[in-house]
């Protein structure tokens, strides 16, 4: 059986997340997507258990999919979850060189490699810290992330 593991912060899920899952979900017997709190990052918009109410709903339509909150180390979680791949999304060339850091460390943590996909073209310029920016002023996003999330980002502005 095979798993894949989906981690990010996916504060919110984008329609980039989402494309990259339904792709994975494709490939593999299961697909874990994995919530992680980003100590890099600034404040989170939406707690983990927001994250992932919102990403039950729109994982819904996918059985082979759950998605769970991530504490800890990566290599750790892969690990516990019998993992087979890690899948990360690559929008650009400035995304690799992380990503390929991240997935030399995991291999030598975990024994886990990870296989990057490229994001699909029309989601290339998504991003969530983008997302945040236009839906603070008010902006549409509903091309960008599923309904349930714009809706959401709209509560959250809401003047």
């Amino acid at each position: 059986m095979s798993i894949a593991l989906i981690p990010g912060s996916f504060d919110p899920v984008t329609n980039g997340h989402l494309d990259i899952v339904e792709r994975t979900a494709k490939k593999f017997d299961h697909v874990l997507v994995a919530v992680a709190t980003n100590s890099r990052k600034a404040a989170p918009l939406f707690t983990v258990e927001e994250r992932l109410v919102m990403l039950e709903d729109v994982l819904r339509p996918l059985p082979n999919v759950r998605a769970q909150p991530l504490r800890g180390l990566l290599a750790d979680f892969a690990l516990e979850h019998d993992v087979t791949a890690i899948v990360k999304g690559l929008r650009a060339v400035s995304d690799f060189d992380y990503e390929l850091q991240m997935a030399q460390l995991n291999l030598h943590l975990s024994g886990v490699d990870t296989l990057f996909m490229p994001t699909a073209p029309e989601h290339s310029f998504l991003s969530a810290t983008l997302v945040r920016e236009v839906a603070s002023y008010g902006g549409d996003v509903s091309s960008m992330v599923p309904p349930v999330v714009a809706q959401r980002l709209k509560e959250r502005f809401a003047r």
